[in-house]
């Protein structure tokens, strides 16, 4: 899906400013097997992601992510990490701010497939792979969601 409509909205007040944003991770399991995709903007393997919309709950946002980029259905299990992420700036120069809340996730049921875009390619990897196929933020996300626990938090001083 191409940027939300409200982001949109948004730049044509502040430009390219940094916006705060409510990002979403969708840790997807099947047994022991980790629903990934290849990101079609910069061809990383990642777990699915997006953007929470105004007035969304955050679980509801991974649900959705999950459905239109994978095709997938998913059961939200809890709420594994909560970290502000580096400014991010675009190569239009856009900068945005990601608050990610990384969620652990059950697979129901869909056959995983790229829906709408975002991702070229879905699939199934083992679990024990994810330090080789995955960057260092991106795993740490999935070690995240795989530790049982109470929610982890940044900083708090």
């Amino acid at each position: 899906m191409p940027t939300p409509d409200f982001i949109l909205d948004l730049r044509r007040h502040v430009g390219t400013r940094p916006l705060p944003l409510v990002g979403v991770t969708a840790v997807i399991l099947r047994g022991d097997d980790l629903l990934l995709g290849r990101r079609s903007d910069d061809g990383r393997l990642t777990p699915i992601t997006g953007i929470v919309d105004p007035g969304e709950e955050p679980a509801d946002a991974s649900a959705r992510e999950a459905e239109e980029e994978a095709g997938v259905r998913i059961r939200v299990d809890r709420l594994a990490w909560v970290h502000q992420i580096p400014r991010v700036t675009y190569a239009n120069g856009d900068q945005s701010d990601y608050l990610d809340l990384t969620f652990s996730c059950t697979w129901i049921e869909g056959e995983p497939e790229p829906v709408d875009g975002e991702m070229t390619e879905v699939g199934w990897h083992p679990v024990s792979t994810l330090e080789e196929i995955l960057d260092a933020d991106m795993a740490a996300r999935v070690r995240a969601a795989l530790t049982a626990g109470p929610t982890r938090f940044e900083g708090g001083r």
